[in-house]
């Protein structure tokens, strides 16, 4: 039988047993709607507070401060364009972004460029850390908002939140973070870390699908995004995913309890793999900061190759890689992540992204490196570029 090793766990993640068990009577027995007055509907928003709790406890904040939505994406946009909104009503229209966010930030930010919005892109050294005095530096007495993500999903820095949020609190500038990647990875404290929005997703910490929240802090007014009912205290309308939210409570609660021993495990069994490959596969390039980076994540550059290929034959060993992020492997571009830390659209084209879970073992790494220098050499010998860069060197 196939060996199946599952390293994509920046795109989605299984779901845990215990997420499973508290959702399903949710989904059965306990179908109430939440804004019904009978006993069926008021035990379904019970539940809802109580994951509301939940999420809070994990992130230090208060639970009147916790939005459910569908997901990272609608948090992202309603978060963006409300404060945007927010920020035009006091004669501010000018945002501070990065050129690596993910793409549910930055096609919400080129909408508002379209509505007179005038946006900051942050160039980002090689290693993939934005620095604070080029954030600071682009502050002007127009600016009103900052989106910043906590660790980036392709090549997983993490960026220096709390000192970015401080530069914000300290000027008046309502400051967004998309943690979709950090949340149960990373110790996060809203307090503590000077946010005033935080984006986050159910199914990147074994949660389901379809399902996320929105912190605002409280004293942060930015409008509705969804007009009807009265849910989620009047600011999001639509029915609840009472099954969804519960599972997304019981998952942010699992994930911030194991942290810390999650993290030690995933830097030792990610440090071993990236050792492997740079002392096995010529070059070959591990793209972001060697140590400032999400425990799980690893990503390479071979030059010579094309990455779709490349995980075509690693999918037929049995390994589910990407080469970036999941929302744009429809797309033959290379990752705007890699172009933007200064690699050339040549070695941008062959990357491999690695993220592992804790199911992940020291026997997958030693197969996963036992058949990743075949398939790069396989894939230079039939290319014409690396005749190119041999004969070049």
């Amino acid at each position: 039988m196939k060996r199946f090793i599952y390293a994509d766990n920046a795109a989605t993640t299984k779901l845990s047993d215990t997420v499973l068990e508290s959702m399903m009577p949710y989904l059965k027995e306990e179908f109430g709607n939440p804004s019904s007055l009978y006993e069926l509907g008021s035990r379904a928003k019970t539940a809802i507070e109580r994951s509301r709790e939940q999420v809070a406890d994990a992130l230090g904040a208060l639970p009147r401060e916790i939005y459910f939505t569908s997901g990272g994406s609608e948090s992202d946009n309603w978060a963006i364009f409300g404060a945007a909104n927010a920020m035009r009503q006091k004669g501010k229209t000018h945002i501070i972004s990065t050129k690596i966010e993910h793409h549910a930030v930055l096609h919400a930010l080129e909408a508002l460029e379209k509505q007179g919005f005038e946006v900051t892109y942050l160039d980002v050294p090689g290693d993939g850390i934005v620095r604070t005095e080029d954030f600071e530096r682009a502050i002007t007495d127009k600016t009103g908002f900052a989106t910043i993500m906590y660790a980036n999903n392709e090549i997983g820095t993490i960026q220096p939140i709390p000192e970015i949020g401080k530069i914000c609190r300290d000027r008046g500038i309502i400051f967004h973070t998309d943690a979709v990647q950090a949340v149960g990875n990373l110790h996060i404290n809203v307090k503590e870390q000077n946010i005033d929005l935080l984006s986050l997703s159910a199914h990147k910490f074994h949660g389901p699908k379809g399902v996320g929240a929105l912190y605002i802090r409280s004293g942060v007014r930015i409008p509705n995004y969804i007009y009807g009912g009265a849910q989620e205290r009047g600011r999001r309308a639509g029915t609840e995913n009472t099954a969804g939210i519960v599972g997304l409570g019981t998952a942010i609660t699992e994930a911030v309890a194991s942290i810390d021993k999650k993290a030690e495990y995933l830097t030792k069994l990610r440090d071993y793999i990236i050792g492997g490959v740079l002392k096995n596969i010529q070059r070959s390039r591990l793209n972001g900061h060697p140590v400032k980076r999400l425990p799980g994540n690893i990503n390479f550059s071979f030059e010579g190759i094309e990455g779709e290929s490349l995980l075509l034959l690693l999918d037929q060993k049995g390994i589910c890689a990407s080469s970036g992020s999941a929302c744009t492997s429809g797309s033959l571009d290379p990752s705007h992540v890699l172009l933007s830390i200064g690699l050339p659209h040549e070695i941008a084209h062959g990357s491999l992204r690695l993220t592992l879970g804790e199911d992940n073992t020291f026997e997958d790494a030693d197969y996963i490196l036992s058949v990743l220098p075949p398939i790069v050499q396989r894939l230079r010998d039939m290319s014409p570029l690396w005749e190119k860069i041999k004969n070049e060197n």
